[in-house]
């Protein structure tokens, strides 16, 4: 009876240890497919109204063609028509080998690539419209524990609103945070993130998402 307390214990610390683990290295910016790789968001700025979902749709698949040649996983992109902003999400060894895909399969390059720290993702809702908010808190002003803390303060309100976040994104370097979301309007995100913990985007996006 000892021996089989001690073993059913054994088997539940290694548990435990196993998902710690994998939550630290979701939480240090790596890919999921492979530890030796980095996170990165880029974006491009186009004029508002000048890019379109289906563009960028079909530039997505020609990054996917080319992604094993530089060692890059391009894993999602957003797109926002009306202001004429494309984020991507991919993982890969360094920031070089993103645009040299991107000048191999489109010639388009992004206006920044910031190194980040990601969240754990959540479930999508069905029939929800996508937002991008973006905090800019500056250089050295948050780390990816604070906003780890913050989004539970999020995920504690959100129902409250009408509101599913889904996961974040943080580039400590530069203080930025990408929060992505499910959510009625943009009113109903600054309203959960008022309550949460006061701090409110500096902007916010309506986006529709590909993979």
């Amino acid at each position: 009876m000892k021996n089989l307390f001690v073993f059913t214990a054994f088997v539940a610390i290694a548990f435990l240890s196993s998902r710690a683990f994998a939550q630290s290295n979701t939480m240090q910016g790596k890919d999921s497919s492979s530890t030796s790789k980095n996170l990165y968001m880029d974006i491009h700025h186009f004029a508002p109204g000048k890019v379109k979902y289906d563009d960028v749709a079909k530039a997505h698949a020609k990054d996917v063609a080319v992604e094993q040649k530089y060692g890059v996983h391009f894993i999602k992109y957003w797109v926002d028509e009306a202001g004429g902003n494309v984020y991507c999400l991919s993982s890969a060894a360094d920031t070089q080998s993103i645009r040299k895909a991107y000048t191999k399969a489109h010639g388009i390059l992004p206006d920044q690539i910031y190194l980040v720290k990601s969240g754990q993702e959540s479930s999508l809702n069905a029939g929800k419209n996508f937002f991008l908010d973006v905090h800019n808190l500056g250089p050295g002003k948050v780390t990816a524990k604070d906003v780890a803390g913050a989004h539970l303060k999020d995920l504690a309100v959100e129902q409250k609103y009408g509101v599913n976040f889904i996961n974040y994104w943080v580039n400590e370097k530069r203080g930025i945070v990408v929060c992505l979301s499910q959510a009625p309007d943009s009113i109903a995100i600054i309203n959960t993130h008022k309550e949460a913990h006061g701090l409110i985007p500096d902007s916010i996006m309506r986006v529709k998402q590909g993979e």
